[in-house]
């Protein structure tokens, strides 16, 4: 098998099987920099083009794009068309540049990425510190902090996309540099970082981290008056360069050296100690902003998962249409009830970057690794590894978050046995396992619900400016809070915009305005080729709504049939269902226009490329139905 190693903790380095490959041309070189920080997740087309161009596009940029995108499939041989499938580069080890709905992904084994590498330890030290090892702590950052060359892409002129990456390695760096000095101060080595911390200090003079922990080993070195000369100079410069006064751990070092007290001395004993137990798994994501409109919704989660006497663990399913919020309300449902649980709180997605199911098998061993069994002691079999969580979990109370489950078959294995543990599940469709006790249901909020969403956001001060603008951005996002969220970072991004430019912009700039298009096409994904053209067929129709008869005409099939493919859309929340008003009405099927307009960039791609046309037709022979109608695509009304 061919390795590939990319470093970008330093100067850009692309090696295969110990042969420098690294692009040369500057394009190319913050292209592929962008895909292996943002490894295994979609950069989506827009980010690539604001990264090389920023606002100045050239106007066949995508095409451009795209033969940057060609070149380096080329030079690194990251092209996916010369090995049998899309996923080889999950399956085989090998790397791929995947074209994906939206953008592109790097597809590597995360072990290829010097920054995984270092991000992994990074973590592990933090984690190692706070149980109170600092040994083991002191060696797990000092080792991860050996694999920086330099400044991340050092040689680049990164765009502003990539030089946000860029910070966020280098405040890791320094992040971890500062716990590597703690805990060797803990170890009584202040000697060792002596010098290493006079250099930092005197580089970043209003660093108070750093200060501190030079006050600190002066102190232990016997150098006292240092210590306070140290504390004089960063006083000074706080209040030159910043107006602000020494903060309190700065004050109180001050304050402990000035009285000699002993209170800084060393610990040796505390050095030599263990930590008494691991601490349980705290694997919740941040909660993000508060909710809006889900109120109820939220409250039935939380009684699900805290009433007492169950039989049972609790299994709450959460789905909805793509971008209602399934993720976030499951989050932070999952933070209201944690303290209920605490031998710890899993958390996974079931659907990896390319909107493939995740194996169960693999979220399993990392849960398992999270309670402490070693690499060699998690089974090889799913099977197994379930059987392992599950006798971990019987006399356990803990809570497992699942997003994203795309199919029945990934929850069973995922399920703890302790009638007192709790399952928040987000699915695309609504699951139908047997352990369920509690299903949920997310519809797109309501107009007022989504101005205040956009209120919280983006403040009302602005928005009350224009009230009639902020309700009509407001409708242009259906009512999904994915939507609402990228209309009100767009916003926060341009605080000179009026709202309606925003409208104007939503309207008019962009085939996917509101970050919709990655969601849905991942439901779509996951749908039938028989339903996967209901979708494409109905989204040609201006209607606001079709009657089973209507959506029969559109699609050229009898009732039954037409039928069946729409009730199979509503399952998957691309449809929504009216009841009728009176006995005597047909029922209606609506289509919110966001995800209608979706369904017609897919409609003409797959017109453009001839995709799941061969499939499509079988579909209908196999079903007897007949061939498909083409319905012009007419300007979308609303």
């Amino acid at each position: 098998m061919q390795m590939l190693c990319v470093k970008v903790l330093g100067p850009l380095e692309v090696i295969r099987d110990g042969v420098p490959i690294t692009p040369s041309a500057p394009k190319l070189q913050r292209v592929f920099s962008l895909l292996a920080v943002s490894a295994n997740h979609i950069v989506r087309t827009e980010q690539l083009i604001e990264e090389l161009w920023e606002e100045n596009p050239p106007t066949s940029v995508k095409t451009t794009l795209q033969t940057y995108v060609y070149q380096l499939r080329k030079l690194l041989e990251l092209d996916a068309a010369q090995r049998p499938s899309a996923r080889v580069g999950r399956e085989d080890g090998q790397p791929v540049l995947l074209t994906l709905s939206g953008g592109y992904m790097l597809a590597v084994d995360r072990e290829a990425l010097d920054s995984s590498h270092f991000e992994r330890q990074a973590t592990q030290g933090w984690t190692e510190l706070d149980a109170g090892d600092p040994e083991a702590a002191f060696h797990t950052l000092d080792a991860a902090l050996k694999l920086w060359r330099g400044s991340a892409l050092a040689d680049l002129n990164p765009g502003p996309v990539l030089q946000a990456e860029v910070l966020r390695l280098d405040e890791m760096r320094k992040n971890a540099l500062e716990h590597r000095i703690d805990a060797a101060l803990q170890l009584d080595r202040h000697q060792e970082v002596l010098g290493e911390l006079t250099r930092l200090a005197a580089r970043q003079l209003t660093h108070e981290g750093f200060q501190a922990k030079l006050m600190l080993a002066l102190y232990r070195s016997g150098r006292r008056s240092e210590a306070l000369g140290v504390y004089q100079r960063t006083r000074t410069a706080l209040a030159d360069e910043l107006g602000l006064d020494p903060g309190a751990e700065l004050q109180r070092i001050h304050r402990a050296v000035l009285a000699a007290n002993g209170s800084l001395d060393a610990d040796p004993a505390r050095a030599r100690r263990r930590p008494a137990r691991r601490e349980p798994p705290r694997q919740l994501p941040p909660a993000g902003p508060g909710l809006v409109g889900v109120e109820t919704e939220l409250h039935t989660i939380v009684t699900a998962v805290t009433t007492p006497g169950r039989r049972g663990p609790a299994v709450v399913t959460v789905d909805g249409p793509p971008g209602s919020g399934k993720t976030a309300l499951c989050v932070h449902a999952g933070h209201e009830v944690r303290e209920a649980y605490p031998d710890g709180q899993f958390h996974a997605s079931l659907a990896d970057a390319a909107g493939q199911p995740v194996d169960p098998g693999a979220v399993l061993a990392g849960f398992l690794r999270a309670i402490g069994v070693p690499d060699h002691g998690i089974a090889g079999s799913l099977a197994e590894r379930s059987t392992q969580f599950r006798t971990w979990t019987a006399e356990r109370r803990v809570l497992v978050v699942l997003d994203d489950v795309l199919e029945e078959s990934q929850l069973a294995p995922l399920l703890p046995a302790g009638r007192e543990c709790g399952v928040v599940v987000a699915s695309r469709v609504q699951l139908a396992h047997p352990a369920v006790t509690t299903v949920v249901s997310l519809s797109p909020l309501d107009g007022a619900d989504s101005v205040r969403v956009l209120m919280d956001l983006v403040g009302p001060e602005r928005l009350k400016q224009d009230p009639e603008g902020t309700r009509t951005l407001a409708g242009r996002c259906d009512g999904l809070p994915l939507a609402l969220h990228a209309a009100a970072n767009r916003l926060r991004q341009r605080p000179h915009w009026p709202v309606r430019r925003a409208v104007d912009w939503a309207e008019t700039g962009t085939d996917d305005p509101f970050d919709l298009r990655a969601s849905v096409s991942l439901t779509y994904s996951i749908a039938t080729p028989k339903v996967r053209w209901a979708f494409r067929a109905l989204s040609l129709s201006d209607a606001r709504s079709l009657s089973l008869t209507d959506a029969s005409a559109v699609l050229n099939l009898d009732g039954c049939l037409a039928e069946t493919l729409l009730d199979d859309l509503v399952g998957l929340h691309l449809l929504e269902f009216e009841h009728a008003a009176r006995p005597t009405d047909e029922h209606r099927y609506r289509m919110l226009p966001s995800f209608r307009a979706i369904g017609r960039q897919l409609h003409l791609e797959a017109e453009l490329l001839g995709a799941d046309r061969e499939n499509d037709e079988t579909a209908m022979a196999t079903t007897g139905c007949p061939s498909p109608i083409r319905v012009p695509v007419a300007p979308n009304r609303g």
